[in-house]
C-alpha cells in the first residue's frame, strides 16, 4: 500500500488543495494525516488562505481516503464540519516489517522500541533520526513550514520513505527503512 502522511495544514485552503492535488498524482491508497486540520494555533500567523471551512470542504471531498491522528489544535467542535473521524492519539501499522506508530507529536507513547518508527508532524520541520527508542519521522508542515523547510510531507511505499514538497512535487528527501 502507498500512504501520504500530511501534517500540520491549519486551515490553509490554499496549501490544502496543492496537497490533495498532489495525494491524487502519487497515486496513493490512503492520506494520513497527523492533525492540526483546521485552526492556525495561537503562537502561528495565519497561512495562506486561511478558510477552515473551505478546508474541511475540500478534506471532505476525499473522506473516504483520509485517516487521521488527533493534533494540539483540533478540538471536538471540528467534527461539526469534518465527515471523518478526528479524535484519535495514535495509529499503529507496519512499514517493511517494524511498527510503526502514528502520533501528532505533542503525545508521545512511552513504550517505543528501538526498531519502531514514530512518525509525527507537530514541530513544522521534516526529519528521519535514529534515536535510542525508535527511528522519529517528521512529515514536516503542509502550510506552515520552519527552518527554511518547504511545505511538505511523506510518501510512504513499501521500504522508502519520499518527503515532497507540496508547491512543486519534487522530492527533496529520500530514506530506505531496512526490513
Amino acid at each position: 500500500m502507498k500512504l501520504m502522511i500530511a501534517s500540520d495544514i491549519h486551515g490553509s485552503a490554499y496549501y490544502c488543495e496543492k496537497m490533495i492535488a498532489l495525494f491524487k498524482k502519487e497515486g496513493a491508497d490512503k492520506l494520513l494525516l497527523l492533525g492540526d486540520l483546521l485552526y492556525h494555533g495561537a503562537r502561528n500567523a495565519l497561512p495562506r488562505d486561511y478558510s477552515t471551512l473551505k478546508t474541511a470542504e475540500l478534506l471532505n471531498g476525499i473522506k473516504e481516503n483520509i485517516l487521521c491522528i488527533k493534533g494540539n489544535c483540533d478540538s471536538e467542535v471540528d467534527t461539526l464540519v469534518l465527515e471523518f473521524p478526528v479524535e484519535a492519539d495514535f495509529a499503529y501499522f507496519t512499514v517493511a516489517g517494524h511498527s510503526a506508530i502514528a502520533a501528532h507529536g505533542h503525545k508521545t507513547p512511552a513504550y517505543l522500541k528501538k526498531d519502531d518508527l514514530l512518525f509525527n508532524g507537530h514541530f513544522h520541520v521534516p526529519a528521519y533520526e535514529e534515536r535510542e527508542n525508535c527511528i522519529y519521522i517528521n512529515c514536516g508542515s503542509v502550510s506552515i513550514p520552519k527552518e527554511n523547510s518547504p511545505h511538505s510531507c511523506l510518501i510512504v511505499a513499501d521500504n522508502e520513505l519520499i518527503w515532497k514538497d507540496i508547491e512543486t512535487g519534487e522530492t527533496f528527501m529520500t530514506k530506505t527503512v531496512q526490513s
